[in-house]
C-alpha cells in the first residue's frame, strides 16, 4: 500500500513515515498543497495523511480537488491538524476526509487508524465487492442489501437509486456527503434539476433501513452540512 505524507513540519513526518514504514507500508513526504497533488497525480496513493494547515494550497483545498478528480483510484483521507475544534473536524469530514486525528496524537494510534481505513479496500478486492457493517451488508456486483436484524438477516428491496445511496455511505463509514457530491455520485455531470432532491431519496432510504425513520439510527444528518452513515465496519 502506498501513503503520501503531506506534513511541513519535518519531524512529525518523519515520525509518521518511521512508524508506517515498520509495519510494512511504502511512504512518500512532501510540504506544500502544490507538491501533495503533483504527486497525487502521478503515484496514484492508497492513502494520503493531509496536514491541514500547510503551504502553497491549504489542506481542505488539496482534499477538495483530490475528491472533484480521483482518477482511476479514490484514496482515503486522514486529515491531521492542531485544531481540534467540532465544527473544524465536520469541515475537514465535509470536503472529503475520511478520518481526522488532532495533533499531538498517537503514532501507535495513527498506524491503527490507517490500518482500519485500509481494511475497507481489502474488503473491496477479488471478484466480489462486498461492504459490510455491524448492521448492513451490501454486496455491489450482486446488487443485493440486506439488514441484521435479532440474529436474522432481511433483505432490502431497495431502488436503484436507494441502493447507490447506500453503498456510498457504507463505502466510506463516517464521511460526510454534501448535497453536491452525492448526487457527482449518483447522477454524475449528467444531473440538470434541484440539489434538494437529495433529501427525498435520504427520506425514502431511511423508511426502508431505519427503526424509527424520523428519530434516524444510521443516516443522520449534519446541520449545515450534508449527512453521515454510522455504523461500525466489520
Amino acid at each position: 500500500m502506498e501513503i503520501l505524507i503531506v506534513e511541513d513540519e519535518a519531524e512529525i513526518a518523519q515520525l509518521i513515515q518511521l512508524y508506517l514504514e515498520k509495519e510494512g507500508f511504502s511512504c512518500r513526504t512532501c510540504r506544500d498543497g502544490i507538491s501533495a497533488l503533483q504527486i497525487f497525480q502521478e503515484q496514484k496513493p492508497d492513502l494520503i495523511i493531509l496536514d491541514l494547515m500547510i503551504p502553497g494550497l491549504d489542506g481542505l483545498e488539496v482534499c477538495a480537488r483530490v475528491r472533484q478528480k480521483p482518477g482511476s483510484k479514490d484514496p482515503f483521507i486522514l486529515m491531521l491538524t492542531a485544531k481540534g475544534e467540532e465544527l473544524d473536524r465536520i469541515i475537514g469530514l465535509s470536503t472529503g476526509a475520511d478520518d481526522y486525528m488532532v495533533k499531538p496524537f498517537s503514532p501507535k494510534e495513527l498506524v491503527a487508524r490507517v490500518r482500519a481505513l485500509l481494511r475497507r479496500t481489502m474488503r473491496q478486492g477479488g471478484q466480489s465487492q462486498v461492504y459490510r457493517t455491524q448492521n448492513f451488508i451490501l454486496d455491489v456486483d450482486q446488487r443485493s442489501a440486506a439488514r441484521q436484524k435479532d440474529d436474522r438477516t432481511e433483505s432490502l428491496d431497495l431502488t436503484t437509486l436507494e441502493f447507490d445511496l447506500l453503498s456510498t455511505f457504507m463505502s466510506y463509514p463516517g464521511r460526510v456527503w454534501n448535497r453536491t457530491q452525492l448526487i457527482d455520485k449518483l447522477w454524475g455531470s449528467n444531473f440538470f434539476g434541484d440539489e434538494r432532491v437529495v433529501d427525498t431519496h435520504i427520506a425514502r432510504l431511511r423508511k426502508k433501513i431505519e427503526p424509527d425513520p424520523a428519530n434516524p439510527t444510521f443516516v443522520k444528518t449534519v446541520i449545515g452540512v450534508g449527512y453521515r452513515f454510522e455504523d461500525i465496519a466489520t
